[in-house]
């Protein structure tokens, strides 16, 4: 894999989110979620996520309140954020993720999905996705243009 691949996650007491996306063509896709207990995935599938995908790096979606507030989650999603760099060495942001999961919830409805049987695991990777094609919109911004 390149350097332009990056990971995204949704982080999460139950489930963690997870999407791929790529700085060449600024596009994100939802991966498989990663169980977690409490907030904490098996780092050895996280170990087998980073080896396979070989990411430059992480963006992990920070839950702030709605006035932009922090919380108990917010605190604990920048701790995760924190222990992928820790363990991984390589550059893991954060990017606020407020209503992510309820576009979501709005992308699969449109989609003709059944919200009742979404399950919460497809909802956090298609919010895991959202987060990180968010990310990745703000930096093609950036990325100059050449004149015709």
């Amino acid at each position: 894999m390149t350097a332009n691949i990056w990971l995204g996650f949704d982080w999460g007491l139950g489930w963690i989110g997870v999407a791929s996306g790529q700085t060449q063509t600024f596009t994100a896709s939802a991966l498989k979620p990663l169980r977690a207990r409490d907030g904490i995935p098996n780092w050895d599938e996280v170990e087998r996520l980073v080896a396979e995908w070989q990411p430059a790096g992480f963006v992990v979606g920070i839950p702030f309140n709605m006035d932009g507030s922090e919380s108990e989650m917010t605190v604990r999603a920048h701790k995760f954020r924190k222990r992928l760099y820790g363990r991984f060495g390589k550059p893991a942001e954060g990017i606020d993720e407020r209503l992510s999961t309820r576009e979501a919830f709005d992308l699969l409805g449109a989609q003709g999905h059944s919200l009742h049987r979404a399950k919460s695991a497809q909802i956090d990777s298609l919010a895991a996705q959202i987060i990180l094609q968010s990310w990745l919109n703000e930096r093609q911004l950036l990325v100059p243009r050449l004149e015709p």
